[in-house]
């Protein structure tokens, strides 16, 4: 085949090249070199990540690939286990063509199976599972010659949330931050710069490991739900409102111990890439 089909869409301007792939058999184990070329700006389609859309059955991943399975690559080729704002276009783009049939849609992940709803107003609603604290105390982020206490919250992706007295005091975030102990990510990190806004309400940005700073984080955005409520020691259920430079989304920390994410995602453009392009 001289070319393979595209989509492209956004989740509160998380941006992802969607690669439909049912049966898993155009493009295989999905190649970095594609992935990075795919999300170029200049020479590609441009975006913060790659979603390749393969029916759970189809995969040979993980264990359970739900009915669907959202195999994710980071903008630099590199592996990543779960993104919350992707798995909302990935839902929403089933539901476009017609793959699903109004239940709650079960899509594998590599940190699990999430089930996602599709709300009345057009939103997605994205059960993320529970967070994990490895390590509660001790680990400190720098950016921009400043450094801050930051938590290590894992919501099947590794993240370091650091409240700041002001948004632009992390700088440029074209790099990644540094952290210390160094052992305490191994595979890399993504950071969370945290204000509040209100007794409920946060705003943020993020450096996501292998794609630099990003309009949003939906995973991020959970995280930092987890480190305002327990900086402001309240009781579980409770939710938040926080805000990324793409928007804002809801989330809620359940009694249960599950966080749910709640926001919106538009596929809004597709198209047919030429192989005769990509890079040799």
């Amino acid at each position: 085949m001289s070319t393979f089909p595209w989509a492209k869409g956004h989740g509160t301007e998380n941006d992802f090249v969607l690669l439909p792939d049912p049966d898993g058999s155009i493009h295989g184990d999905l190649d970095a070199g594609l992935v990075r070329f795919l999300c170029d700006r200049h020479a590609g389609i441009g975006a913060d990540g790659v979603l390749r859309v393969i029916e759970g059955s189809k995969q040979s991943y993980v264990e359970d690939g739900g009915d669907w399975f959202m195999d994710y690559r980071n903008a630099d080729g590199s592996i990543a286990e779960m993104c919350g704002n992707g798995v909302r276009v990935f839902v929403r783009y089933l539901a476009d063509e017609g793959l699903t049939d109004g239940k709650p849609v079960r899509v594998g992940t590599r940190a699990g199976v999430k089930e996602v709803v599709l709300n009345d107003d057009g939103t997605l609603t994205v059960d993320m599972g529970e967070p994990t604290l490895p390590d509660p105390a001790g680990v400190v982020v720098e950016a921009n010659g400043h450094q801050w206490p930051a938590l290590h919250v894992d919501m099947g992706n590794p993240h370091a949330v650091a409240f700041v007295d002001d948004l632009r005091e992390p700088g440029h975030l074209v790099d990644q931050p540094v952290w210390s102990p160094e052992e305490a990510f191994p595979a890399g990190v993504n950071v969370e710069f945290v204000v509040r806004r209100g007794p409920n309400e946060v705003a943020m940005r993020v450096h996501e490991r292998g794609s630099g700073e990003t309009r949003s984080c939906g995973t991020g955005t959970c995280a930092v739900t987890v480190a305002s409520a327990r900086q402001a020691r309240q009781e579980l259920p409770v939710t938040y409102r926080v805000g990324v430079l793409g928007g804002s989304v809801t989330v809620t920390w359940r009694e249960d111990n599950h966080l749910e994410l709640t926001g919106p995602a538009v596929v809004h453009a597709r198209g047919e890439f030429d192989r005769a392009w990509l890079p040799a």
